[in-house]
Formats: structure tokens, sequence, C-alpha cells
């Protein structure tokens, strides 16, 4: 056998791709309708921009990033999320200067070198969203109620919204020596990965998949025992604005999500049907990051769906619709006076906007009308010497077998085929 894709890649086939376009599309409706506008951002980006944004001590950064050593010796890195590239951006470019708040999204691949299992892959596409310039708990809102609504938009049932906070700078000091008193009384039982963190980030021991280490955690104290008035007061608002809207949530403390910008809100979409990778979407507040990369404060919240998964709870729900993306018409030529006024004939449909398709490899009839049958074409005009000198034309229905005699021209053709 010859060439594999790299392990924990995917290849998209054309039998998936409508589906692809089909949930992307919907997507971007529903993020447009809540106003925020399209970013694109470079594959790669400096380390560094990672190392502080992400933070040093995540698993992300300690082990799953691809880093490679630039010719000038700089080091670069495939991204593995879309938070810090859009921070970055909106600090080189200015955006913060601009109307507030600042509502981006995007749809793109990142890239982890993760273990592969279903649900997890090393290149994988995420639907993000970024709002920029408000710090009250609307905000918050506004991004969990888009996330809910793009649910709605494919009639997903089995989602559930699971929502934390994970207190500021000013409350979380005396968590996280709770925290750390809790899990030393258990340390020889913890991995080793999460002795490390027992000094570095005991916040994120809660975030352990060792199943002895998240039965320690079971016990712990609970971020929101530990909230400062500003913490609580913003956590109360958003729980009032999601009753209000009709939303259902679940509070979990045991939500802290995977990276170190995080403060306050944090929250997880979910559907235990997908196995053991249940997260659909994940996010929360990060208003020290634009600080932390060296811009004046400027508060944002924002979230993470994956795409793969995405698609996998609307396969298991049956919500998958049917995607035809097959030739309207396709024109079968006899001969090569036929294949030449088929050739143009198809352009002329296209430009016209009838997906048309004819023979490009000199096949006979018989073999031209088993690649029509094949590719799921609607019609079948066939064209022959006398067809083009009587300017008319059969045209068959490939669904129901029904012949018709037509003239051969556009608009004759575009009014039967389009019917």
């Amino acid at each position: 056998m010859g060439y594999q894709k790299p392990k924990g890649t995917l290849d998209i086939l054309p039998s998936e791709s409508g589906v692809w376009l089909y949930v992307e599309d919907t997507i971007r409706r529903q993020a447009e309708l809540a106003g925020f506008k399209l970013i694109r951002f470079p594959t790669f980006e400096a380390t560094e921009l990672f190392n502080r944004g992400v933070g040093g001590t995540t698993d992300i950064v300690q082990k799953e990033m691809y880093t490679f050593i630039d010719k000038d010796g700089s080091s670069l890195t495939l991204r593995p999320e879309g938070t810090a590239c859009v921070a970055r951006s909106v600090l080189e470019n200015g955006l913060y200067a601009g109307a507030m708040p600042l509502k981006l999204y995007y749809l793109s691949n990142f890239f982890r070198r993760e273990r592969p299992q279903a649900g997890r892959s090393r290149e994988f596409w995420q639907f993000g969203v970024e709002l920029f310039g408000s710090a009250g708990a609307e905000a918050d809102a506004s991004v969990i109620l888009l996330a809910n609504n793009v649910f709605r938009a494919f009639g997903l049932q089995n989602i559930k919204l699971k929502i934390n906070s994970i207190g500021c700078p000013n409350c979380r000091p005396a968590y996280r020596e709770a925290l750390k008193k809790h899990f030393e009384r258990n340390q020889d039982e913890l991995c080793q990965t999460c002795k490390d963190r027992l000094d570095t980030n005991p916040l994120r021991i809660l975030d352990c998949k060792s199943p002895v280490c998240k039965n320690i955690a079971k016990g712990a104290p609970r971020t929101i025992d530990f909230l400062c008035d500003d913490c609580k007061a913003h956590f109360d608002k958003l729980k009032t604005l999601l009753d209000d809207c009709g939303v259902s949530y679940e509070i979990d403390t045991n939500i802290v999500r995977g990276l170190d910008y995080y403060t306050k809100t944090v929250f997880e979409f979910i559907n235990e049907s997908i196995g053991a990778q249940s997260t659909v979407c994940g996010g929360g507040r990060y208003d020290g990051l634009i600080e932390e990369l060296g811009g004046q404060p400027l508060p944002g919240v924002g979230f993470g769906m994956g795409i793969t998964r995405l698609i996998q709870s609307l396969k298991d729900e049956n919500l998958v619709p049917e995607i035809d993306s097959s030739a309207t018409v396709y024109i079968a030529p006899l001969g090569e006076a036929a294949a030449r006024k088929a050739f143009v004939l198809a352009e002329n449909l296209r430009e016209k906007g009838v997906a048309a398709e004819t023979d490009l490899c000199a096949r006979s009839l018989k073999a031209q009308m088993k690649y029509a049958d094949k590719t799921g074409a609607k019609f079948v005009l066939v064209l022959g010497d006398n067809e083009i000198n009587e300017g008319k034309a059969v045209l068959q229905n490939m669904r129901t077998g029904e012949k018709i005699q037509i003239d051969l021209s556009l608009e004759r053709i575009m009014n039967t085929v389009c019917l």
C-alpha cells in the first residue's frame, strides 16, 4: 500500500463533505444572527503566544503542541486552539480601538498531539466565538445562548449545559490553598501529572481524567463556596439571564476547563450518548488574557465547539439531512461533434446555475448511462449527430424512467430539468 494519512488525522470524503458544509452553513447563520463576524488567522504562530496565552502548566503546552524551529531560528507552533490566536490578532490589528463589544467567530482546524480515540484526533475542527469588551454576565449569557441556538437549529435534544464559576484573582488564592490542602492529604494516590500540579496549578487536578484522581476530586472544596462578592453576583446574574431565556442548566463545580486563562464563568455542553469524549462545546470568561499578552485590560468570553463531535451527535439522533450534490443533468454525447456540442452546452447550463456534467473519457453510451446512474444525475440528455441536425433530443428522467423529446435550446432544457 502507498502513503497513508498521519495518525490521528481525518480524510473528509465527498460522501461526508455535504454534511460538513450543511453544518458549517448553519453555524455561520446563527453566528451572524447574533452579530458575530468571521475572522481567520494563521495556521502557525509564535510558540511564546501559547506559552503565555494558554499557560505553561497546561497539558496542551507541556505535552501536545506541534512545535518546530524555523530556518531563522524562531520557534513556531501549529495552532492548538483559537482564543490566543484571536487575542493576538485583536492586539496586532488594533481591533480593541473599534466599536465594543467586539464579536468574532471562526471555523478552523487545530492541532494537538493527543492519543487518538473516538471523538478526539490530532487534527480537529472547531467553531469558536470570542466576545471582547464586556465584563458583564450578559456577555457570558450571550455566547452560551449562541451555542444553545446552534444546537436548537439542528434539532438536537440530548445536549446538556453545565456551568460553574472558578472565581477571579481576588478570591481564587483562598480556594487554591483549600484545594491544595485537600489533595495533599491524598498526594500518594495522585497520578504523577497531578502531583506536579499540586504546586503549580492545583485547580487543574479537577480536570484530570484519571479515575483515581477523579474519585479524590469528588470530595474537594467547591469553587462557588469561595467566590468573592463580585464573582458571586456575576454568577447569580448569569443564572438569572439563562432562567429568563428558558435555558436549562446544571451547576457542576468540577468544571474548570483545561486552560489557564479562564476566570469566573466556565461552561460545557455535553452529550453523553457519543461516548467518553462527551464535551461538544466548552468555554468561559478570560478577562486577563489580553493584558497577559501585552495589551491594556480588555474583558473577554468565548467558546470552542467540536465539529466532529457535533456531527456525531447529529448522526446519533438521526438529524443528518439527505444531502444531494449530484448533477441535475448529464449530457451523453455520441461522436466527436456531439462531444463538442455537449461540452459547450454543459458549460452554458452551469453559467445559468444548473448543475451539469458531460463525458470526459470518450466512453460508450452504455458506459455513460452507468456513470450517470452511479453519480445520481437527475436527468440524462442523449446527444448525437441526428439530434444536433434536428435540434431535438430525448431527455430521460432518471428517477421515474420517463423519456420526453425536447428542443435543444438552453431555455427549454432549463425549464424542463428545473421543474
